[in-house]
Parts: C-alpha cells; structure tokens; sequence
C-alpha cells in the first residue's frame, strides 16, 4: 500500500476520473476526503465502498472559486485526519461549447475560475500543510496541447493554464513537495456524455492507437502513482493518457 498513511485531498472527485482517483488512493491506504458540487449521491458511493474495503473517506460539498468554500475544506481535512498529505485536482469542465465571436466575457471568466483558480485556491491554501515527500497532481487535458474541439477555446486555455502551472510550482515548491499533472484524451465520461456528439467520440476513439476510449480507472491508476512515493524523482510533467491520439 504506496500511501498507507497518508492523507489525500481529491477535489471534484464526486464522479467519474475524481471518483475513481479517490477510490485508487484509498486502495493504496491513503485516507480520503472527497470534495464534491452537486454529485452528492455518487460521492457518498464512494465513501460508502472506501469503507466497505476498510478505507477511510470522507465527502464534502464545495464551491471550490470560492475561499469560504476552500478554507472550510482544507480545515475539516485537518479537523478529521490531522494532517494533508496529497492533493489531487480534478474540478473543472467546460460549461459549454461556444466560439468566440458569441462568448462573453462572463463565460471566459466562469472557464476560467473553474479550471485554474479554483486549482491556485486549494493550492495556495494545501500548501503550507504539505510536508516533505508530500505531491500534488493536477488534471490538465490533451485539449491544453491541441486547442481542443470545437467550441472550447476557453476551456482548452484554461488547461493550458493548468500545465503551465503545474510547472512553475514543481520550481517553486521543490524539492519538498512535488507536483505533476495528467492530460486525459478520450476518456469515457460524463463530459463527453453532456458535450460530445456520439459520433465524434466514435471517430476520434478510432483514430487512437488503442482503437477506444479510455476509462477512468485507467487514468486513477496514473494519478495514483504520480501522488504516490513510486513517482519520486518525477516532478513538472504533464503526462498524456490518450491511447496514442497525440504524441507529446
């Protein structure tokens, strides 16, 4: 068990990749807290079957672009497990599909505040808990290399942001602490069940070297150890998990 032990933030791991990071983290002996917006049911799941293997968890229901939220967050973290060892970053999404000659600024802005600074807010807030040997893992997306599809423009700056980010803190925070982040392709999700057509995740699916889609699971298995001690030297990378859709 690579984090027995320790204890780990997953933000916005009410469903789908989060959900099943929180779960991979709690398989290898971490302690979990679970934020969550509005998947209550499904992050209470997954507490449900963290403690059914013997695992500790615990969900919360966060606004995570807003301090109060993320202040209150970091301290029922501390208050139940006494300490944070990892935090994982998942919240985001796109909101919508919209180009830019018909996007406002509010959208920009909303993008913008739920991928990248709701990431600087729990950072800055996690850090001066995190120890040495402690790591945090952020999800960028393949979108943040390529511009994404149509539509996501500001969603795919935002993920930009994302990796470059993770970057200038791996130098700011190291050697302590390390940080690196995922860019999933094609995983199947709830994102692509709300924003892209069938059709779409069909043709790009086939255009992939693996020939499908990924799943979350394969994605927490990548999380898991990037947080964990497996990952040692590793710190400042944006690893893709795409099936061969991009080479980077």
């Amino acid at each position: 068990m690579t984090m027995k032990g320790k204890v780990a933030i997953v933000a916005g791991g009410g469903r789908d990749i989060g959900r099943a990071c929180a779960i991979e983290l709690a398989q290898r002996g971490a302690n979990v807290v679970i934020t969550y917006h509005s998947s209550k049911t499904t992050a209470q799941s997954a507490v449900a079957e963290i403690e059914a293997f013997g695992g500790k968890a615990l969900a919360l229901q966060a606004d995570l672009t807003d301090q109060t939220s993320v202040d209150v967050t970091v301290k029922a973290t501390l208050d139940t497990f006494g300490k944070i060892d990892c935090l994982v970053h998942v919240s985001g999404g796109l909101i919508a599909r919209i180009k830019i000659a018909d996007m406002s600024i509010e959208h920009w802005n909303n993008v913008m505040n739920l991928n990248m600074t709701s990431l600087f807010m729990m950072s800055k807030a996690c850090i001066p808990h995190l120890g040495a040997g402690s790591s945090i893992v952020t999800l960028a997306s393949q979108a943040g290399r390529d511009g994404g599809g149509g539509g996501a423009v500001a969603y795919a700056s935002s993920k930009g942001a994302v990796m470059t980010f993770t970057r200038g803190l791996a130098k700011e925070l190291g050697p302590d602490i390390r940080v690196n982040g995922v860019c999933p392709g094609m995983i199947s999700t709830g994102f692509h069940d709300t924003f892209t057509p069938g059709e779409v995740r069909e043709k790009v699916a086939g255009m992939t070297c693996a020939k499908r889609e990924g799943t979350s699971e394969e994605v927490a298995k990548l999380v898991g150890f990037l947080a964990s001690d497996e990952s040692s030297y590793m710190t400042g990378n944006n690893i893709d998990i795409n099936g061969g859709m991009l080479f980077s």
